[in-house]
């Protein structure tokens, strides 16, 4: 047997007494005996027994924490408890050692913080080779969800010379020497000098790309990295993340609630199906360490119980104004308990948000018809005169995980509201004329995709479910 043959394929079918070829890294190792080796195809780990009598001792010596080795042997029934299978090592080849005493990992538990530390080594570890593991399966399941109802992958691009928020925290791209850019007669930077012709910046969002698309082939979807200078450093935010931003024609405000509530429990519906050892794995990596917190600090449902929740509950959908409402009449606000003020007019806080999923509702919530006056420029105006067709989902511990509205399909309304907010028309040329010519009510929303695995995977800082965090004074890998 020369081939190798992956952990995952051969515990799915295992050949029994086949010599077999494995290669992996070391998990563990027992008693001189017992190698837990992990090759990454799967969660499973395969046992190798090795008969450390025969087997010689600069060998044995060499079988460390995350070794990496080559095994070949027979591949036999346990007689053992905890699998199924072991292969019989008869050769072990060492192809990468490991120092132990230099080595950062040990066989224990590390700090979250110790880990993000030790980025090019931390997927090593059961917790994040099973985050990253679930991360590739909510981006596997997104392109799923939407290929299956006949939306297009659209390729927003990564520079753009517009602001699709009207935030302004921006990364700009330019090829102008740092502290040597031309100026304009003005005093200005001469932006038609540069690269582009314009002032360009890395995109917050692919939306106002979809718009054009959703005007054609009728129902996209974009899925890529976006990027916002904006200098929190919290456990809710990354200057680099990915977003998913569908744009569909002819679809209303509620339209639009019903796609992002089913979107939402096709993700963790597809994850609780595929893979259960991942997700049973990180329910108990939860439980292990609350169980020193007192009972009104831990969790009121475990992973594993908030994720059927989920999928098996209607989210609940209230106006804006019904949220204020609520929070009013709160014992938190009656107490003075918000830190931050609630009043019709201001946006909702994460306090608020949690209270109202967590506290009022116990359940998803979608709040919509937001006040205007704090949201973008393009979501459609409502008759009142004062709020917009916007909603936002909330969910437990995380707060908005999806932002979207009903566009403004009306020209006049559009051109108005461009002005009233201080956007140059001839930023958005292209942008006012969709509406123009052929222009049609179409809506959207924008899922941040870590926080929809920060969900999935029960992680409390959401630089751990993205392999290389960018955040303020952090791009080490």
């Amino acid at each position: 047997m020369s081939k190798r043959i992956e952990i995952a394929e051969l515990l799915a079918q295992p050949p029994i007494g086949a010599e077999v070829l494995v290669k992996g890294w070391v998990r563990a190792f027992r008693a001189n005996r017992f190698i837990a080796l992990n090759d990454g195809s799967g969660f499973d780990n395969l046992q190798i027994v090795v008969d450390f009598e025969q087997m010689p001792e600069a060998t044995l010596k060499q079988i460390g924490f995350h070794a990496c080795l080559a095994v070949r042997g027979t591949l036999v029934e346990s007689q053992g408890k905890g699998q199924s299978v072991e292969v019989m090592a008869r050769e072990v080849e060492i192809l990468g050692a490991t120092n132990l005493e230099a080595y950062p990992l040990q066989p224990k538990k590390q700090t979250m913080e110790f880990l993000r530390e030790h980025a090019h080594f931390r997927m090593r570890t059961n917790t994040f080779s099973t985050v990253f593991r679930l991360r590739h399966a909510v981006s596997y399941a997104i392109h799923q969800y939407f290929h299956e109802r006949g939306y297009y992958y659209l390729h927003s691009p990564i520079i753009t010379g517009s602001d699709a928020e009207g935030a302004g925290e921006m990364f700009h791209v330019t090829t102008f020497p740092p502290n040597a850019a031309p100026l304009t007669e003005a005093g200005e930077v001469d932006w038609k000098q540069d690269f582009f012709g314009k002032a360009t910046n890395l995109t917050v969002s692919g939306q106002l790309q979809g718009e054009i698309a959703a005007l054609a082939p009728g129902k996209v979807y974009t899925f890529g990295p976006t990027f916002r200078a904006e200098n929190s450093n919290t456990s809710r935010h990354l200057a680099e993340f990915w977003m998913i931003e569908p744009e569909v024609a002819f679809c209303d405000i509620h339209d639009n609630m019903d796609l992002a509530e089913d979107f939402c429990k096709y993700l963790i519906r597809f994850v609780l199906e595929h893979y259960p050892k991942d997700i049973a794995f990180l329910d108990q990596r939860i439980k292990d360490s609350e169980k020193q917190m007192k009972a009104e600090e831990r969790r009121p449902m475990g992973l594993l119980e908030t994720l059927r929740f989920v999928v098996e509950n209607d989210f609940e959908r209230i106006t804006y104004t019904e949220a204020v409402n609520l929070l009013r009449s709160s014992k938190p606000y009656k107490k003075g308990r918000f830190a931050y003020p609630v009043e019709w007019g201001k946006d909702l806080q994460a306090e608020h948000e949690r209270w109202l999923v967590e506290k009022k509702f116990k359940r998803p919530v979608i709040v919509r018809d937001y006040p205007a006056s704090f949201k973008a420029f393009y979501m459609r105006q409502n008759e009142d005169g004062k709020t917009v067709a916007a909603m936002d989902v909330l969910f437990p511990g995380i707060g908005e995980v999806i932002g979207g509205s009903q566009r403004e399909e009306r020209h006049e309304r559009l051109l108005q509201r461009v002005k009233e907010v201080g956007i140059p028309e001839e930023e958005l040329w292209w942008y006012l004329e969709l509406r123009k010519f052929g222009g049609a009510p179409h809506s959207g929303f924008g899922l941040g995709f870590e926080r929809m695995v920060q969900f999935i995977t029960g992680m409390n800082n959401i630089r751990d479910v993205i392999p290389f965090p960018r955040t303020p004074g952090s791009a080490e890998f």
